[in-house]
């Protein structure tokens, strides 16, 4: 048997729920994953993938602020009492776009 070496790393428990149910269905550990990842990487020469920053066009940027700050409670989220009133607001948004 081949000894091994730790590593420890800080992530938060969100993101290692979701990798853990991904790599879940998949068979593999999240152990499994960052050895894969990490041969991959020796392979390549670096990263197995090229690391980009997302891009988002205008309306999407407003949007993801928007809900940051109904999360920080600077904005209070619309709330409707029915459907027909979230499609009535939605229609005379379109309307008005």
């Amino acid at each position: 048997m081949s000894k091994t070496a730790n590593i420890n790393l800080r992530i938060e428990p969100d993101v290692k729920a979701q990798a853990d149910a991904v790599f879940s269905s998949l068979g593999i550990s999240i152990t499994d994953a960052i050895n894969v990842f990490l041969h991959a990487s020796i392979m390549e020469g670096g990263f197995p993938f090229q690391p980009k920053q997302p891009r988002y066009n205008r309306e999407t940027l407003t949007a993801i602020q928007e809900a940051k700050d109904i999360m920080a409670g600077k904005v209070e989220a619309k709330r409707y009492s029915s459907l027909s009133d979230l499609l009535e607001d939605m229609d005379a948004e379109d309307a008005n776009a």
